[in-house]
């Protein structure tokens, strides 16, 4: 089957793999349309990086002659992405919206927009693989495991896969960047992404803080001696290390410390040290949504 005659919407998000993405399809005779995602509603005197994104990704489709539409999916993003996220956050729990937004956003609303602007399937600068046995669809790990993204696509339906084009599977970062460097696109050393999907790297507390509200509470041991203060237990992970700020405490161990615990109703943090202590440890866990 030709590729010619058939048309690919390539998410494209202003970033290096979603323009190397689009390039490899239009090498391999696609007809390729970009399609650009506006999914956060910025506040009044916020910096848009939506704004440079959006320039990023037009440049490149100038360059490789293809249209690029834009959408607002800002509605469907509050609704189905942002609204689990703080409830997750409201629980005690650590929700990765990078899962959320690729089921709800990349490959649902974007994949509805794409098929009603014509396309045969859509594609994106991810970094993994489809593989096809006869009329089953599996995702599996890219090339390049260090950037593999398919835990951020575990929730995505077979029925979805079967409409997407991975371009970049067989890649490395470094090949996608020297690809770009040498077709001259702007964005070939832009740093990737980082921060909550679509919103962007913030401080998740003061970002937080906007939405939701928390307070000050005691850091303790397992013994129920304080020794300190957090700034919102539900900002807190178990198994964290970084962000705690008790270090050097007299009588202790110079040993870091990670949180094993928290309990959200009394608003306490809970710590020990050593990443190999039994307290980190668990002989169970609870699942959902498989």
């Amino acid at each position: 089957m030709t590729n010619f005659n058939k048309t690919v919407v390539v998410g494209m998000s202003g970033g290096v793999d979603s323009s190397v993405a689009a390039l490899l399809l239009q090498e391999q005779g696609f007809k390729v349309q970009g399609l650009f995602m506006h999914n956060w509603q910025n506040q009044p005197g916020e910096t848009c990086t939506s704004e440079i994104d959006f320039k990023d990704a037009s440049d490149v489709c100038d360059k490789l002659n293809i249209p690029l539409h834009k959408a607002n999916f800002s509605g469907d993003y509050w609704d189905k992405v942002f609204e689990e996220f703080l409830s997750e956050h409201k629980k005690g729990r650590t929700p990765n919206p990078d899962v959320l937004c690729n089921r709800e956003i990349k490959f649902k609303s974007f994949l509805d927009y794409a098929f009603k602007i014509g396309a045969d399937h859509i594609a994106t600068g991810h970094y993994a693989k489809i593989c096809k046995d006869g009329e089953k669809t599996f995702l599996i790990r890219a090339k390049d495991t260090d950037k593999d993204q398919t835990y951020f696509l575990h929730e995505v339906t077979e029925n979805e896969f079967s409409k997407c084009i991975f371009p970049l599977e067989d890649l490395s970062k470094n090949e996608v960047r020297e690809i770009a460097y040498q077709k001259g696109f702007i964005n070939y050393n832009k740093k990737d992404s980082v921060g909550i999907c679509f919103v962007g790297e913030r401080n998740l507390k003061d970002f937080l803080r906007r939405f939701i509200s928390f307070s000050q509470g005691k850091i303790k041991d397992s013994k129920g001696t304080i020794l300190g203060k957090h700034s919102g237990a539900l900002l807190y992970t178990q198994g964290q290390r970084q962000g705690l700020n008790i270090g050097g405490i007299k009588n202790y161990s110079e040993m870091p410390w990670y949180v094993y615990d928290k309990n959200i109703q009394l608003n306490e943090v809970y710590v020990c040290q050593g990443e190999f202590n039994d307290l980190l440890m668990s002989s169970g866990l609870y699942m959902e949504s498989m």
